[in-house]
């Protein structure tokens, strides 16, 4: 159940589901190869009226040692960035670079500092933190002025909430089950995110599940937003309406005997 301002999750339902998955990885067979078993407590954030928000419980289990890490995308989509210079004491934007397939939404958790288990070619790889995010623009090619307009575009993302500045914690309950939460802001991109949680030991991924979670709108706010992109003139016009009967209505109240 997702509620219009942070998401709790139902204790009883959570714990006994954590229980379960964890039961069944302790009564299977052993293997040589770790194992890793990770779910969330719902796939679905649904955006209402109101909504300021929502917490998503991650937990899972291993089978062997090692340190987990996660890593959450939202879908990708397309973002400018603008560089204001000063001409004749007017700020104007004077360069813009376009990047492609750039991640909406992006979080990393992780049980420890992660420059202390992961390596650059793994994290390369896998994209796992800020660092390693590959970020590519239109015209394909990386300019001198690429590392600049890329730290840009992180910082602009961080700003509105949707990066994380730090990893968020993973913790460890005894010597297998973890847990941790993933917070989405109140303006989180609709659309289709991806959970990807990662067993390292030794500096390799040893194994890895990755899970789809969707944002939606839900309820009036769903139906508008729905109807504006599926009939955006008469969305317009419809908008006009509404304003000039509101403002007919407000000098009718408001009208001076």
């Amino acid at each position: 159940m997702i509620m219009s301002e942070r998401f709790v999750p139902k204790g009883i339902v959570g714990r006994a589901t954590a229980f379960v998955v964890c039961l069944m990885l302790l009564m299977a067979p052993r293997v040589a190869a770790p194992v890793l078993v990770a779910d969330l407590s719902n796939h679905l954030v649904s955006i209402t009226t109101g909504f300021t928000g929502a917490d998503i419980l991650l937990f899972g289990a291993t089978e062997g040692e090692g340190d987990v890490t996660v890593v959450v995308r939202g879908p990708a989509a397309t973002k400018i960035v603008r560089r204001k210079s000063r001409v004749a004491g007017i700020w104007i934007n004077r360069a813009e670079m376009t990047f492609t397939d750039v991640p909406s939404f992006y979080a990393v958790a992780a049980n420890r500092p992660m420059d202390e288990f992961v390596p650059e070619s793994v994290g390369s790889r896998h994209e796992i933190g800020l660092e390693y995010l590959r970020l590519n623009t239109r015209d394909g090619g990386e300019s001198a002025e690429f590392p600049e307009f890329r730290a840009a575009l992180i910082r602009n993302m961080q700003k509105d909430n949707l990066y994380t500045r730090q990893p968020t914690q993973i913790a460890f309950l005894g010597n297998r089950l973890f847990r941790t939460d993933v917070h989405f802001p109140a303006n989180a991109p609709v659309g289709t995110y991806t959970v990807a949680v990662y067993l390292l030991n030794n500096g390799d991924v040893v194994s890895a599940e990755i899970t789809p979670l969707v944002v939606s709108k839900v309820g009036f706010s769903a139906r508008v937003f729905d109807f504006a992109h599926r009939h955006s003139m008469a969305y317009g016009v419809l908008a006009i309406l509404i304003a000039v009967v509101a403002g007919w209505a407000a000098s009718v109240v408001f009208r001076k005997e």
